[in-house]
């Protein structure tokens, strides 16, 4: 890894790092505010939703009344959101454009004019976001546990938070490496910002519809989403080994062809 480069890109990153930490951090923030508000008024409220249909519920994550009457189940259920969805289109953004930048930006001659190889130009990057996902990750779950903690009326399991938060963690894990195998096989550099949001979106929407339609469960299992168990108010909630085995084995087995590629990819400068 070169540090000059690694300090260079942390530095070039940092705006957009702060700035996707406040956004995610307030909307935690309102949406827990809103907790004691909502406890205070369950039964109009349990009662309003009894009406929605069923589906509705289930794309927004709701399976069970129940599940929002405890702090823990509210916060997994209106953040998952924030969280998975918005901490990965973030993660996603980023990748996909950390290694084009310099040849979309016609700078790339830049970095080969250095004495870097491509192996140090390729870990330096990665080690950035890799931080930035972290950071990101720690911050809002930090924010999140302090929420929790100031709106709860009872006893809440913190380990089930943390395991919540390690499986959000892997989640953006997972589409970081989706983003930087993607910009690996770009022929002609180019900012492919929209297509990595829709990207997420869509294998979100196909989450979505596999909890809603029976019929179309199977579907679910080609979404990330679908491995990323939120019921954090099981009674048997826990990190499974299996999940970790497909995030971790998964996320690595592309960082490692995306390596392959870019060490004899042509670079446009």
């Amino acid at each position: 890894m070169n540090r000059n480069l690694f300090l260079k890109e942390m530095r070039r990153n940092s705006v957009t790092l702060i700035v996707w930490t406040i956004i995610i951090t307030v909307l935690i923030v309102l949406t827990m505010s809103v907790y004691r508000t909502f406890m205070d008024n369950q039964s109009k409220i349990v009662a309003m939703l009894s009406i929605i249909p069923k589906g509705a519920l289930q794309f927004k994550g709701i399976s069970n009344y129940n599940d929002l009457l405890s702090v823990l189940g509210f916060y997994s259920v209106n953040n998952i959101i924030y969280m998975m969805v918005l901490g990965s289109i973030y993660a996603i953004v980023l990748s996909s454009n950390i290694l084009l930048k310099e040849e979309y930006n016609k700078t790339a001659e830049y970095l080969f004019t250095r004495p870097l190889t491509r192996s140090e130009i390729f870990i330096s990057k990665l080690a950035v976001l890799l931080i930035n996902v972290f950071l990101l990750n720690f911050i809002t779950a930090l924010a999140g546990f302090i929420c929790i903690e100031i709106v709860r009326q009872g006893p809440f399991i913190i380990g089930a938070y943390l395991i919540l938060s390690m499986y959000t963690l892997l989640l953006n894990l997972l589409f970081a490496s989706i983003g930087v195998f993607i910009s690996t096989l770009i022929k002609r550099a180019k900012p492919i910002t929209t297509f990595s949001i829709g990207l997420v979106l869509i294998l979100y929407f196909i989450y979505t519809v596999s909890k809603i339609t029976e019929s179309a469960s199977k579907i679910g299992y080609l979404s990330p989403f679908r491995f990323a168990n939120v019921n954090a108010i099981s009674p048997d909630y826990t990190l499974d080994l299996w999940r970790l085995v497909y995030f971790i084995g998964l996320s690595l087995l592309l960082t490692t062809l995306s390596y392959r590629i870019y060490k004899r990819k042509d670079i446009y400068t």
